[in-house]
């Protein structure tokens, strides 16, 4: 059967059998076995580039099942493509050593497709896609073997100002930022994966209508963070809605360089919520974050300054209702952390709020309006602390009568093609 032209199926080790006997050959004469490894993947890197960059719009570029020790980056810029191996954990490419180039792959074009296969130990980021719009990451694996370390890259799946995201069943592991990472983008959906060993387990940064899902976040330092930072291309992060996910035992060293901002997250946080608008957090589980399960902070909590004029820095029109608390904020880390445990004791409440708010937008009785409150409601015996760090903690309030609210929620993030 003649095979479609727009499908590139590379080829395997089995299909070069005849080299590797010369080389086993050769290596058993010279008694250099390490030749024999190199050349055969230097072979799978040049075929594989190769056909990401004469890969027509559409084309299916199909990874074989096997173990590949490449040494620089992969890249396309070909829009339409599907990389598709033979499993997350039966097509792996391996950059350990990695001598030329940061990423493991690095795509721009529009309407990509990625799935089934792992990219490990990668230098730096190790899958990052850039400024497309229609993304499909699925059954996709990235992690750095050797555990925590801060040199370890900094991103697993790294999409950056995109547009129409779906990330699913897919696995991220051992980044020294984050593992799932979309930032500045609009239109993102990220379900059914698993994320630890993390700094950040999943992180949501500047963007816009993001929904994430039925997600895993375990023994990462923070396991879902959604952010909102000065000096970026693209601010204004708004309208996610976080539910359904198990955030447990994010107890993980932050292990991140230092001057980054997730540098900043105490280890032991479940989830954490920065400067970012319109934010509903439902139907979560959180059990046994060791500082706090749940936190909502403005910037000033990074304790770094802010140039940005164009900046908001405050949590606004933040809902959170109906989810489950157990365990955790039972040994609080970070040094305002600690600061605050002088003040408030042990264990730490389920939900803290740091309780700055925007002095401009206060209503003559010295109240958020209500469009823009921090709503607290239905979280069975969850208990609540506003940590007044404007006043560095002198007036901690544990009432939840004043977050007795509600807001809308955003509009269900949809994408063409993708069932809920």
């Amino acid at each position: 059967m003649a095979m479609n032209p727009d499908t590139i199926a590379l080829p395997g080790r089995r299909s070069t059998a005849w080299l590797l006997v010369a080389l086993a050959t050769l290596g058993a004469a010279t008694g250099c076995k390490k030749e024999e490894k190199a050349r055969v993947d230097a072979d799978f890197y040049k075929k594989t580039q190769e056909a990401l960059i004469r890969a027509r719009p559409g084309a299916v570029i199909e990874l074989p099942e096997g173990r590949f020790q490449l040494d620089r980056s992969l890249s396309s810029s070909v829009d339409g493509i599907t990389i598709r191996g033979k499993g997350l954990d039966k097509t792996i490419l391996s950059f350990k050593g990695q001598t030329q180039g940061a990423e493991g792959l690095l795509l721009k074009g529009n309407g990509l497709t990625l799935e089934d296969f792992a990219i490990e130990d990668t230098k730096g980021d190790a899958i990052k896609i850039n400024g497309t719009d229609g993304l499909v990451i699925r059954r996709v694996r990235t992690e750095w073997t050797g555990g925590p370390k801060s040199t370890n890259g900094a991103y697993g799946l790294y999409p950056v100002q995109c547009k129409n995201v779906l990330i699913e069943d897919s696995v991220a592991i051992g980044a020294s930022d984050a593992g799932i990472y979309v930032g500045q983008s609009e239109h993102v959906i990220i379900r059914r994966n698993k994320a630890m060993r993390n700094v950040a387990g999943i992180e949501s940064e500047n963007t816009k209508y993001a929904d994430i899902y039925e997600n895993t976040a375990t023994e990462n330092t923070g396991g879902i963070l959604v952010f909102d930072l000065p000096d970026l291309p693209v601010q204004g992060g708004r309208a996610t809605r976080v539910f359904n996910n198990d955030l447990h035992g994010n107890n993980t060293d932050n292990f991140a360089p230092e001057g980054n901002i997730v540098a900043t997250v105490p280890p032991g946080t479940g989830m954490m919520i920065m400067a970012n608008d319109q934010v509903e957090i439902f139907n979560n589980r959180f059990r046994d974050n060791k500082t706090v399960n749940l936190a909502i902070t403005s910037y000033f909590v990074a304790r770094k300054p802010i140039q940005d004029k164009n900046y908001d820095p405050y949590p606004e029109s933040i809902f959170v209702h109906d989810n489950t608390f157990t365990g955790g904020g039972d040994a609080p880390s970070g040094l305002v952390v600690k600061l605050l445990a002088l003040k408030m004791g042990k264990p730490f409440p389920d939900i803290l709020y740091d309780g700055i708010v925007n002095p401009k937008k206060l209503t003559p009785e010295g109240k958020l309006p209500d469009a823009l409150r921090i709503c607290i409601r239905n979280n069975g015996d969850a208990d609540f602390a506003n940590m007044d760090l404007w006043n560095d903690f002198e007036n901690i309030r544990r009432e939840l009568a004043p977050h007795d609210c509600a807001h809308p929620s955003p509009e269900p993030v949809k994408l063409s093609g993708v069932t809920p």
